[in-house]
């Protein structure tokens, strides 16, 4: 849940500019992002909005953020694929994943497009500010955890989840596509991807 236990910011986030810092937070939940931009307000940001892509091109353009809260799932659009577009626009973009469909393989592939951070929701400001802030490492964590030891880790519906997320990232987040890959059904693996999956 988003919130702001921390109340008002007395002192302005700015940029290396000497400006407050400008936060875009793309997501297609219009309550979640109404409520974090209000909360990242509170704490000194100047925070807008979008719930596409075009809207958020479009005010990546004109509103030229300094950081870029991004879902993975923008509907039935792939977060995955603004992060490179946003980068062309702003190279010095700082990129903070956000989503409830986490794991290994989206991890990997944000930090490698060129996100910054990567958070799982449930999320709060105090996380999201902090990360702006690069006061928590950002998570490329799972990279680091060997092949084998991460399967031990994790159950089987985990492992179906990793390879689903892997198959999905390959095709560059087209569903039909990976559908195809793993000979399942569209709306099957719709379903699958709609589930949070356990963590082992």
């Amino acid at each position: 849940m988003v919130g702001d236990p921390g109340g008002s910011s007395d002192e302005a986030v700015t940029a290396s500019t000497g400006t407050v810092c400008r936060v875009l937070i793309v997501d297609d939940d219009p309550v979640f992002c109404s409520t974090l931009a209000r909360a990242l307000d509170n704490r000194g940001y100047r925070a807008v909005t979008a719930q596409n892509s075009r809207t958020a091109l479009q005010l990546c353009n004109d509103f030229a953020p300094d950081y870029l809260l991004l879902d993975l799932r923008i509907g039935d659009e792939n977060g995955l694929r603004l992060i490179r577009p946003m980068l062309e626009q702003i190279p010095t973009l700082h990129i903070l994943m956000l989503t409830g469909f986490a794991s290994i393989a989206t991890a990997v592939r944000a930090i490698k497009l060129g996100a910054a951070d990567y958070l799982a929701k449930p999320v709060d400001a105090e996380m999201v500010d902090q990360a702006l802030r690069k006061k928590v490492a950002p998570v490329s964590a799972p990279a680091a955890i060997s092949s084998a030891d991460s399967t031990k880790m994790m159950s089987v519906e985990r492992l179906e989840w990793e390879h689903i997320q892997r198959v999905l990232a390959d095709n560059d987040g087209n569903v039909s596509a990976a559908a195809r890959s793993l000979n399942m059904h569209r709306r099957t693996l719709q379903r699958k991807l709609a589930k949070r999956p356990r963590r082992q």
